[in-house]
């Protein structure tokens, strides 16, 4: 017994309700056709629409993803600027009242001022500002502040 001979619809494999709803519209339009051959010349001629509206819509899939992945970029971007300017403000702020205070105690506390205006500063700047710390460039800042100590102390 075939399916065009049959009046009632086959039971599915498994118990998917698309699938027996796609086999049942299949049914249903095979009936209304005349039979599976009519259906087959209408599927085949639905076919090319359907390739085209498939397409498209990975066409529209694929124009919402590189959407959102410029939009991911834009935004992360905005927050390395904004985060870049924070640190360059902070940076700035810190070096001048560094440098002030290091100028204002330098009659006082010539230690204090050589700490504050000597390399540390620029240690500190290049950490903040620039992002960067090497482990070289550390020693020689360490190298740097006990010269300036030493030189500081020897100052009557």
């Amino acid at each position: 017994m075939s399916i065009e001979n049959s009046s009632a619809s086959p039971v599915p494999g498994d118990d998917d309700p698309l699938v027996s709803a796609g086999l049942e519209i299949a049914m249903r339009w095979g009936q209304a056709l005349g039979g599976s051959e009519q259906l087959q010349v209408a599927l085949a001629a639905l076919e090319p629409q359907l390739k085209r509206e498939h397409q498209i819509r990975m066409k529209q899939l694929d124009m919402q993803v590189r959407k959102a992945e410029r939009q991911t970029r834009e935004t992360r971007e905005v927050r390395q600027h904004r985060f870049r300017m924070a640190s360059l403000i902070v940076g700035a702020t810190l070096s001048v009242a560094m440098l002030a205070a290091g100028v204002y105690v330098a009659e006082d506390a010539w230690w204090l001022a050589s700490l504050l205006c000597g390399p540390s500063l620029i240690s500190m700047a290049a950490i903040i500002i620039l992002r960067r710390h090497d482990s070289e460039a550390m020693k020689a800042v360490a190298d740097a502040a006990k010269r300036a100590a030493g030189a500081a102390s020897q100052v009557p």
